[in-house]
């Protein structure tokens, strides 16, 4: 029997998604920092075995929203809820219950797939507290199974994988084997971009970045690809940050997600980056649509 489904990762900010994603996956293809609302478009990884297809899901982090740009985050995350077969519901132990994970719960109270609760940074907390955290989640919902993870070291991992299996239904293989997601070359190019700046700078610049690749050459007989991307800011004083003296930031950024992209496809990359200001692009529903933010 081969099963096949759709399972989505969802919840609060700064909870582990994204890199439950990747430790699911083996592998990163989601961005993953320290800052809250790190990931801001839907990502689909896809995990194949032998006996099965799971493509999971992972979606921004669902909170009360208030510019456009964190809207739009938020509604992608609930367009998730009534399109997948189950959903995995990540949770922090490091934090308890928080009052986002109770706001979420009661938005998938509205919905049929079978939910998993998966308590992650079971790493950070004393063995102790977390049959008593368990105990608190379950009198809140009818989680089809609480399963704890770290997602940083792997533990719980394959528990959590079976048990998905366990619940998907019969299907078909729906993406070749030999791919583990359905995102372009670019958009994984412009998501390490991105992530380097949430890294590296500081205030408000890592929330006003969107980067655009604007050329991705390959060229195999030297086993090198060519890579301009521009990151876009709001402000003329957000530029000069970003920049940095004499280019110091631009070229620290440009030189570790280089290093990363060289990891992730295998070739060399030559990466040129360009700032450039885009005037209140968070606001501007054209501009969230160029980006690659909203539906156009």
């Amino acid at each position: 029997m081969f099963k096949s489904g759709f399972v989505g990762i969802v919840g609060r900010p700064n909870v582990g998604k994204s890199t439950l994603l990747n430790a699911l996956l083996g592998e990163k293809i989601a961005i993953t920092t320290h800052k809250p609302q790190t990931t801001r478009n839907r990502i689909t990884g896809i995990y194949n075995r032998p006996d099965g297809q799971y493509i999971f899901v992972d979606t921004p982090g669902i909170h009360n929203a208030t510019t456009p740009l964190n809207r739009t985050m938020v509604e992608t995350a609930l367009d998730t809820f009534g399109s997948v077969d189950l959903t995995l519901l990540v949770c922090a132990a490091t934090e308890g219950i928080h009052p986002g994970d109770r706001a979420v719960i009661e938005k998938l109270k509205d919905y049929d797939a079978p939910v998993f609760l998966t308590i992650n940074k079971i790493d950070g907390i004393e063995k102790k507290l977390l049959l008593p955290l368990i105990d608190e989640f379950r009198a809140l919902f009818s989680f089809r199974e609480i399963i704890p993870v770290s997602a940083r070291n792997g533990d719980g991992i394959e528990i959590l994988l079976n048990e998905i299996g366990e619940v998907l239904p019969e299907g078909p293989r729906y993406f070749p084997d030999d791919i583990v997601t359905d995102r372009t070359e670019r958009f994984i190019a412009a998501e390490m971009i991105r992530e380097k700046i949430m890294l590296l700078a500081r205030q408000e610049i890592p929330y006003v970045t969107a980067v655009a690749v604007d050329v991705f050459k390959e060229d195999e007989a030297r086993h090198l690809i060519r890579i301009q991307a521009t990151v876009n800011v709001e402000k003329d004083s957000q530029k000069g940050i970003l920049i940095g003296k004499k280019g110091s930031m631009l070229k620290e950024i440009g030189s570790q997600a280089r290093r990363e992209m060289e990891q992730f496809f295998g070739a060399r990359v030559f990466l040129e980056l360009f700032v450039r200001v885009r005037k209140d692009w968070t606001t501007d529903e054209r501009m969230l649509r160029e980006f690659g933010y909203k539906d156009k």
